[in-house]
């Protein structure tokens, strides 16, 4: 399935993106799209059902905001370096281990939502990434297999960064990476039975209108599955908690100077092979 959340900020309704490309409203069925839901193989049930016999009410999408797919979001958890290619673009080595910082859910913006430039930015930078959406309680698990079962869906992330407040300010890389708006997602959340192999997806980021990334999660140093089995080693995984794990190269910090990071007026657009295609123009705060 193909989940979703549209309406003003604040005030998102449930829906889904049916086979033919309608938009159907689940306010009926269920209260929102989140974690409670995720774990509630019941009413997940009933949502397909509905979907299946065609008892969904349509609602007109013109005009209608979407919003980020995933409502009540527990903690975001980024995997960094998690690209071969990316590493080596920002004179980094290969990790031994999956570098794990964090994002506060109150960045997360719908995907086609206005991203702001941070006062007294000089180096703010982008990146596609493929986020894993957790549907069951994860602990210590000890296998991939466990690992995938805990996965709800995935959906596009664009994980902004500030890279002067990311590695010259002092400190961890939370200043980078915290700012308001600063974590588009979705468009939808797809469920993870419509993603058979989650490592052969296509990640793709313009900047107006020019090709800068353009990677496959097949290049990934560190699987969904074991990001997901190892995260849980460190932190209780719940159902509503997401994961980005991470970008492929060409991000602005890779390149030769100067530079060309983004600036207010810029537009982005990226997309996740399957996950839908999200479009931001960057104003400032």
């Amino acid at each position: 399935m193909k989940l979703l959340r549209v309406g003003p900020a604040g005030a998102e309704r449930p829906a889904l993106l049916d086979g033919a490309g309608v938009l159907r409203d689940l306010s009926e069925l269920v209260d929102d799209i989140d974690g409670r839901l995720l774990a509630d193989d019941a009413a997940l049930a009933r949502v397909r059902e509905a979907a299946a016999v065609g008892s969904l009410p349509e609602l007109a999408a013109d005009g209608l905001r979407t919003g980020a797919p995933l409502g009540r979001i527990g903690k975001i958890v980024c995997i960094g370096l998690n690209y071969t290619d990316h590493a080596a673009e920002t004179g980094a080595k290969a990790p031994a281990e999956p570098v794990i910082f964090m994002k506060a859910p109150d960045t997360v913006v719908g995907p086609d939502d206005t991203v702001l430039v941070p006062r007294n930015s000089r180096k703010m930078d982008w990146e596609v990434e493929l986020a894993i959406v957790i549907g069951r309680t994860a602990r210590y698990l000890s296998s991939h297999e466990e690992a995938l079962a805990a996965v709800a869906g995935y959906a596009t992330s664009h994980d902004v960064s500030e890279r002067e407040f990311q590695t010259e300010r002092g400190g961890q890389w939370d200043k980078g990476k915290n700012c308001e708006t600063f974590n588009p997602l979705g468009p939808w959340l797809v469920t993870a039975d419509e993603i058979p192999d989650p490592q052969a997806l296509a990640l793709k980021l313009w900047v107006n209108g020019e090709l800068q990334q353009n990677g496959s999660t097949a290049d990934q140093i560190f699987p969904v599955a074991e990001v997901v089995r190892y995260v849980s080693q460190f932190m209780t995984l719940y159902p509503g908690d997401v994961i980005n794990t991470g970008t492929p190269a060409g991000v602005a910090m890779g390149r030769p100077e100067p530079k060309p990071y983004l600036r207010a007026g810029d537009v982005v657009e990226l997309e996740v092979e399957g996950l839908g295609r999200q479009r931001q123009t960057l104003e400032q705060a």
